[in-house]
């Protein structure tokens, strides 16, 4: 008999996700017009100041999951979600580009940190026999919030003002911090075991513990499988960001919205299968079947440049075939990405983990965020997609040839 999967706290975890990712969703392809209509910003300028956001959050996410792993998850989840709820309302008030620069950074702390406790908590509160479809289902409400996020936002984008888009980011946020006040969490088995031998010897051990070192903030047999991510994120972040701006380059006459919709479409069908499918071991086996349709669709929209003058119908339907195939290759790779970075850390180290993960994923889209806007200036969009379906070509051999041998001889579970 299955243990049971969908109980109070994570229906609650779920719903918190989602409504964080929301209104993060509702901002990211509608912030590149909002700067350039705002404050004039030359696309080369766009990149590095929409990176600022991930940069700040990548520099501190290490040592959010340390202090996630020695201390309760939940305050400090619940204090971060707190500032990115908050954040909403300084970007109504920032006057100058200086301090939409700060708000973005601080935003990105924020963030990073509040995900790293979602995602481990989410960990915390549901069974290890179900731990891959749990994941699964959690990031199906990331996925979710991309579908109607970005369309909500661009769609407000021509009939709201930017302040009725940084209210609605606001009060989506304030809605799942409410939730996530509903998450009973569990106890880390590492403050267990930390009050435990405290109890023994009448040391903190933590106290005792005066040299730190790299392996407390990041997890090293991880290390591998991230620069095989990392890879695989930098044209992530150059579609997210940038797609809706290729539209337009390409005069392509499309919702730009509805790419994200049917991305999300595609990832949530995946996802639900690739689950299951992880809980049965095929961890690294789904992650190599996830990258074959992402290199396609990175290729396919690089060409829909070329296929466009030709053929508007053709470069339409060529379009929107690039975030099914993106979502179905995400959502294999997600859930399975995140398990084998799990079963490489011990317990007391779930949020190390988690970090090391989703450093490794904002590492490269900072990277795929920051070098668009250069190459779209001297080049055209089509090369950054270009490129990026070259580097997850590269990213999948190396998967083959050195992750996944190193991850069978150190898993531990």
């Amino acid at each position: 008999m299955k243990e049971r999967l969908f109980t109070r706290s994570y229906m609650f975890i779920l719903a918190a996700n989602f409504l964080l990712f929301f209104g993060f969703w509702l901002l990211i392809p509608v912030l590149p017009f909002y700067l350039k209509e705002t404050y004039n910003c030359p696309e080369a300028m766009l990149g590095a100041i929409l990176c600022c956001y991930t940069v700040s959050g990548l520099c501190v996410r290490p040592f959010s999951g340390f202090l996630m792993d020695k201390f309760p998850r939940k305050p400090i989840y619940i204090l971060c979600y707190f500032i990115c709820a908050s954040i909403f309302l300084g970007y109504m008030t920032a006057g100058v580009l200086t301090w939409f620069i700060i708000l973005r950074a601080l935003h990105g702390i924020a963030f990073s940190s509040v995900t790293v406790g979602g995602n481990t908590l989410c960990v915390d509160i549901t069974p290890s026999s179900r731990r891959g479809e749990a994941l699964g289902y959690y990031g199906l409400t990331n996925n979710t919030a991309m579908a109607l996020g970005p369309m909500t936002g661009l769609f407000m984008h021509d009939h709201v003002s930017y302040e009725g888009i940084f209210i609605t980011g606001m009060l989506f946020s304030i809605i799942g911090l409410l939730c996530a006040f509903c998450v009973k969490a569990r106890t880390p088995e590492s403050i267990i075991a930390r009050k435990l031998e405290k109890q023994q010897t009448g040391k903190d051990p933590v106290s005792s513990q005066k040299k730190l070192s790299l392996d407390r903030f990041i997890l090293l047999k991880g290390i591998p499988v991230s620069i095989s991510l990392l890879m695989l994120s930098i044209p992530y972040g150059a579609t997210t960001n940038f797609v809706a701006m290729y539209a337009r380059e390409i005069n392509l006459d499309v919702p730009s919205g509805f790419f994200f919709t049917l991305m999300a479409v595609g990832m949530g069908a995946s996802r639900l299968v690739a689950g299951k499918k992880v809980d049965q071991g095929y961890i690294t086996q789904c992650i190599h079947i996830g990258l074959y349709p992402v290199i396609l669709a990175f290729f396919m929209l690089s060409m829909c440049r070329f296929i466009a003058p030709e053929s508007m119908n053709i470069a339409e339907c060529t379009f929107f075939a690039v975030p099914l195939l993106l979502g179905i290759g995400f959502g294999i790779i997600f859930p399975a990405m995140n398990t084998l970075y799990i079963n490489l850390a011990p317990n007391n180290k779930r949020a190390t983990a988690t970090s090391t993960y989703l450093t490794a994923w904002d590492v490269g889209i900072g990277i795929g965020i920051a070098s668009s806007g250069i190459i779209a200036q001297h080049f055209t969009f089509c090369m950054v997609y270009l490129i990026g379906s070259i580097l997850c070509t590269v990213s999948l051999i190396f998967f083959v040839i050195k992750v996944t041998p190193h991850y069978n001889r150190n898993k531990l579970r």
